[in-house]
């Protein structure tokens, strides 16, 4: 039975019409249509998260997304041309998620992202596994509406001991969505265990940041167990020591692991432990990055610099710019004669060229001659639609002492 049947809530509730000349950007694949680029909406009146048809000045239709009045992104796309009942959608989107992650998660992994929101080709969606469980978070009215039958789907396909969900945040505020947390499918769970690249962890799925863990920094982490060997290390901004453990597991000389929260320090220690070593494996220190690159006398032979986000809005990227400039200036100067750098921007307001710009800035404030290795991002459980470069929030550069 068609969605058509079972749920009129998922149908097109009407049609918008884009203003003459403002259709390239979404022609290109961008799913992400702004309030300033409708010319109308039939009928008047349509509500946060209905699903509507998207056609162009001439009613040519463009395809099919949902609808929101109240927010800027006015229109999210989930389909181009023809689409099938929303139910069949979402089906064939998550058969093509789970088919791409397939052919890239090796045997030794089972964390990583099962569904990037418009990378994935459902707007608004982001599904984390974690061993036999799943976190889900729905950011979006349109995503909202689809709750029911992509658990559902998900439920039929994985077969997960729990789906925890974790919908809130700021996205969720601006869509005029209140928070909507707690196990959706299952048995209630505190605790997971997950593997990356062989090395456990720990993870509070209803807790932790994000859905429970930074999943996106995987493949990053491999480059620096892949250079550890005999090395000292640097965790910069550690969280629960995700850096560490892979530093550690390529055979790492010393690790410093440095963050201001207790809780993640401690969740770290039990990350130790779990993979066999001891407390005193690394130097745990609760601190901020900053100060302690200041005031130690330590060189290393890798720094990995990987803060939180420091331009949460656009508004906020010149303050940021300038917080990234001393960052990596301090990273650089504790940094060992021949050492290298992994070095990261997680905002999409600060990104790409722009932070480039503020390394090298820092480049110059050190004092000291890097050579640009490799530009870094996310592992491809991670993809971002071709035409929607505002999909993209992870930039990372691997940078390395000239001399």
């Amino acid at each position: 039975m068609t969605a058509r049947a079972s749920n009129p809530a998922l149908d097109p509730a009407g049609r918008i019409f884009l203003r003459t000349g403002r259709d390239g950007p979404v022609r290109g694949g961008n799913p992400w249509i702004f309030s300033q680029a409708i010319a109308r909406v039939e009928p008047l009146g349509l509500g946060a998260g209905v699903f509507v048809e998207v056609c162009d000045s001439g009613g040519d239709l463009l395809g099919l997304g949902y609808y929101n009045p109240a927010t800027t992104i006015a229109i999210r796309m989930l389909a181009w041309g023809e689409a099938p009942p929303i139910a069949d959608l979402i089906a064939r989107r998550l058969d093509c998620a789970i088919a791409l992650r397939s052919r890239f998660i090796g045997a030794g992994t089972d964390a990583y992202r099962l569904v990037n929101g418009d990378g994935d080709g459902l707007s608004g969606v982001v599904v984390d596994r974690y061993g036999d469980a799943l976190v889900v978070q729905l950011l979006t009215a349109g995503a909202d509406a689809m709750r029911e039958t992509l658990l559902a789907a998900l439920t039929a396909r994985l077969a997960p001991r729990a789906i925890i969900e974790r919908s809130h945040g700021a996205v969720r505020t601006q869509e005029g969505l209140a928070d909507h947390v707690g196990t959706a499918y299952g048995a209630e769970i505190s605790e997971v265990i997950a593997i990356e690249n062989g090395i456990k962890f720990s993870v509070d799925p209803a807790h932790g940041q994000k859905t429970g863990a930074f999943l996106d920094q995987r493949e990053n982490r491999a480059r620096v167990r892949a250079q550890s060997s005999g090395a000292r290390m640097l965790d910069a901004c550690c969280y629960n020591g995700a850096f560490t453990l892979a530093a550690l597991a390529g055979g790492a000389a010393r690790v410093f692991a440095v963050d201001t929260a207790a809780r993640a320090l401690d969740a770290a220690r039990k990350n130790l432990a779990l993979n066999g070593y001891r407390e005193d494996s690394a130097a745990i220190i609760h601190a901020e990055a900053r100060d302690f690159m200041a005031n130690t006398s330590e060189r290393f032979d890798i720094v990995v610099l990987d803060p939180p986000p420091l331009a949460r809005s656009r508004a906020d990227a010149e303050r940021a710019g300038r917080l990234y400039v001393e960052l990596n200036a301090m990273a650089m100067r504790v940094l060992a004669p021949h050492g290298r750098i992994l070095t990261f921007s997680c905002s999409a307001h600060f990104r790409g060229e722009e932070f480039l710009r503020a390394v090298r800035i820092a480049q110059n404030k050190s004092g000291r001659k890097l050579r640009l290795l490799e530009r870094l991002g996310p592992g491809p459980d991670h993809p971002v639609l071709l035409g929607h470069a505002e999909g993209e929030y992870l930039t990372g550069l691997m940078i390395a002492d000239l001399d």
